[in-house]
């Protein structure tokens, strides 16, 4: 087991754009040669007017539009702009939108390179995990922070015919810029801004929440981060607050959760999100909201092999010092769910529409995917996940 930082490389070439007015400087930022396809989702970005000043900033480009990428993105649609792209012969992609269609937008610009099946893409069950090779370039335009896919080189899409939610990651889908507008989000609702809060608070504790490895420098980004969260979450889910300062801290701490610094040279647990995308694949549930109802849960059953990171949560983040060990532990759990309730979040499973006759279902899916050895060190069995999944069935960590 890791006992101490182990070596790393930190790489991160996207360029972030951040402030007002950002959308202004498309034209320093991509060619002028370039054939540019514009992808978004369900149309928002036409309601608000982001799609009109993005279009008005590329006057004099050559460009085209995608639009109806799923809030999770399917590899189904995804595979339609593959075959625009083929057949119009575009060579730059601008995904405008959250982390859906970013994700959706990078796995186009690999399949759209690929020289076999893009499936193939994919491993886990699901495709051969083949090497990509190549990929459009492509710049974005966060609408909706949460995700940190503006940052980072991972894509995570759903594959209706297997029944699979499923991620791959590669240097080459790293945007080569990123536009962030803190007014942006000003168009957003309640719960799309607490699904971003929460979203970016599990990325940043399945960095942290693990065991100790002398990471001074990640552990005190991580708790930083945190806070940050929840000191701003309630305030920022109020959709008619339009502070400034608060949808820029908001939006700069979720890009900074999954850009990768927090995670070099330190262990990281991904099983909530291993567990949350089964249960979006049961019952189409928001990605951000079956987290929510996953982590008290999977804080508590893992609580021995969390221990000491449990109790430096307890201590830094929730500033918890009374009680013994155990005490701090109940509390910090307690805390999370707590916190998570007051942004208008699910804490439990029944509140997202799962019953106990699913668990047999989402734990099959897990072992279809290998999720059979997971965690920080890779000792989450099956038999644990399912006790994870009927812990989140029986307690409300925020009632007591």
């Amino acid at each position: 087991m890791q006992t101490e930082i182990a070596n790393f490389t930190f790489y991160n070439p996207v360029k972030i754009i951040f402030g007002k007015d950002q959308i202004e400087q498309l034209p320093e930022l991509i060619s002028k040669d370039k054939k540019i396809l514009i992808t978004y989702g369900g149309g928002s970005v036409i309601r608000f007017g982001t799609l009109d000043r993005v279009k008005e900033a590329l006057s004099g480009y050559t460009f085209g539009e995608f639009g109806g990428i799923e809030a999770n993105p399917t590899f189904e649609t995804c595979m339609r702009a593959v075959d625009v792209i083929k057949k119009e012969g575009y060579d730059y992609l601008l995904a405008v939108g959250g982390g859906s269609v970013i994700d959706g937008t990078k796995f186009i610009a690999a399949a759209a390179k690929f020289a076999g099946d893009p499936i193939d893409i994919f491993a886990s069950g699901v495709g051969k995990g083949l090497p990509i090779e190549d990929a459009i370039p492509l710049g974005t335009i966060l609408t909706l922070p949460a995700t940190g896919s503006e940052m980072n080189e991972t894509s995570v899409i759903t594959i209706k015919e297997k029944q699979a939610k499923i991620s791959f990651k590669h240097e080459k889908v790293y945007p080569v810029f990123s536009i962030l507008e803190p007014e942006l989000t000003y168009t957003l609702p309640k719960r799309q801004l607490a699904n971003g809060i929460t979203d970016s608070f599990v990325h940043i504790i399945e960095q942290y929440l693990t065991y100790p490895v002398g990471g001074m420098v990640q552990d005190r980004f991580s708790e930083g981060l945190l806070q940050t969260l929840i000191e701003i979450g309630p305030e920022v889910v109020d959709e008619d607050n339009h502070d400034y300062t608060l949808r820029a801290n908001y939006m700069w701490t979720a890009t900074m959760a999954l850009n990768r610094i927090l995670s070099r040279g330190v262990p990281g647990d991904w099983a909530a999100h291993g567990l949350g995308h089964e249960i979006t694949v049961l019952n189409h549930t928001d990605h951000a909201r079956t987290l929510s109802a996953i982590l008290p849960a999977l804080m508590d059953i893992r609580r021995t092999e969390k221990h000491d990171k449990l109790i430096q949560y307890a201590e830094r983040v929730w500033h918890i010092h009374e009680g013994s060990d155990e005490e701090k532990v109940d509390a910090a759990i307690e805390q999370t769910a707590s916190f998570l309730r007051s942004i208008g979040m699910p804490v439990t499973l029944q509140e997202i529409d799962v019953k106990k006759s699913d668990i047999d279902f989402l734990v099959g899916q897990l072992e279809k995917h290998n999720n059979t050895a997971i965690s920080e060190r890779g000792d989450q069995t099956l038999e644990v996940s399912r006790r994870i999944y009927e812990r989140a069935l029986a307690k409300d960590y925020a009632s007591n």
